[in-house]
């Protein structure tokens, strides 16, 4: 049986990479598994991945989909590789640590747009001004179509088998958020990735395009930004946890402030200014419920004994998920690291 394969991967873009894919038709006797994927080539030269004088790159599937809007076909998350097998600079997902117990659950914003502004908006100004379009209901709030695309968005992602966990519409007009979760740095990031792709597929039969950056009626204007708040948690802060480990934890975030920011999206002095739901770009704050922090702790976390999870509002509603997953386990891996050697001394 010929099953459709959409090999999809990250080009060379910087200072974000874009998605990519192309259609491998192959022969399987039964329903693909990822270890029987083929390695797959690609013109590495038109997407910022290598010269024209060498330009093959290779594409290595490392996760699996059904694709729910094509029969006999699979969603194949790859990285890019060089010719002798090693990852290619581009390649974010090779480069970071790992850690099946640790969770993330991303909170994905962005805006619809048509024509060069977001849904809803008319041709010369703006709209009535933020009020009503946050978890807003009815025409006037969330027009006629975005609500069409973003249920079947839900419903595209479930049959994939990614693990969306909400939807809402946003505080700006025209701006949509959904909710991803997974387990492992890599392979939440792998389900955040193929949420997009599922989305900028879909807006394709609408005539709408994503715009994920994080700012894109300019700072200027008293509209919110979009973010891709991250919500995380290891092992150790669900089972263990404590005040001590905490603020140990917290001390760790702020001295390795300006390497979170690095990963954290570009252009993000533009949505990280203290106003609208988010802390200043040069300081590091956390609290309980605040949504102006840079780290928002939950009633639940504090109720638990400082055990659990926390969210993270500094990532930007662009920024490569492969990253952000990759800094925060790096942080919080180096204080659980020092944790265990204490409580080993101290037995």
């Amino acid at each position: 049986m010929k099953f459709k394969l959409e090999y999809i991967w990250l080009d060379g873009y910087e200072p974000i990479p874009n998605l990519r894919s192309k259609t491998k038709i192959a022969d399987f006797d039964t329903e693909p598994t990822l270890e029987a994927l083929p390695l797959w080539n690609f013109d590495g030269s038109s997407t910022r991945q290598a010269d024209g004088s060498n330009s093959d790159c290779f594409l290595q599937p490392v996760a699996l989909f059904p694709d729910p809007a094509r029969n006999h076909a699979c969603l194949v998350m790859c990285e890019v590789l060089l010719p002798d097998g090693t990852p290619h600079p581009s390649n974010s997902r090779a480069a970071i640590v790992d850690d099946p117990d640790a969770w993330f659950g991303f909170e994905q914003e962005y805006f619809l747009y048509r024509d060069g502004w977001p849904l809803g908006f008319p041709k010369e100004g703006f709209p009535a001004p933020q009020g009503e379009y946050y978890t807003g209901v009815g025409f006037k709030n969330v027009g006629d179509v975005a609500r069409q695309i973003v249920d079947e968005h839900i419903d595209l992602c479930i049959e994939a088998g990614i693990a969306i966990e909400g939807v809402n519409a946003e505080v700006a007009k025209g701006q949509w958020e959904f909710q991803i979760f997974g387990k492992g740095a890599k392979q939440a990031a792998d389900e955040l990735w193929i949420a997009r792709y599922l989305m900028l597929r879909l807006c394709e039969q609408y005539g709408v395009d994503l715009n994920f950056h994080p700012k894109p009626l300019g700072a200027e204007v008293d509209w919110n930004g979009s973010g891709l708040h991250t919500n995380f948690s290891t092992k150790h802060m669900r089972e263990v946890g404590g005040e001590d480990y905490f603020a140990a934890l917290m001390s760790a975030f702020s001295d390795a402030r300006d390497e979170h920011i690095a990963c954290y999206g570009p252009e993000n002095d533009l949505r990280l200014t203290g106003l609208h739901e988010t802390a200043a770009i040069d300081e590091f704050t956390y609290g309980i419920a605040d949504r102006g922090a840079s780290i928002r702790i939950p009633h639940s976390f504090v109720n638990s004994g400082h055990r659990g999870y926390l969210e993270d509002r500094r990532p930007n509603s662009m920024a490569d998920p492969y990253r952000i997953t990759g800094r925060i386990l790096q942080t919080v891996e180096s204080v659980t690291a020092q944790a265990l050697i204490e409580d080993a001394f101290a037995a």
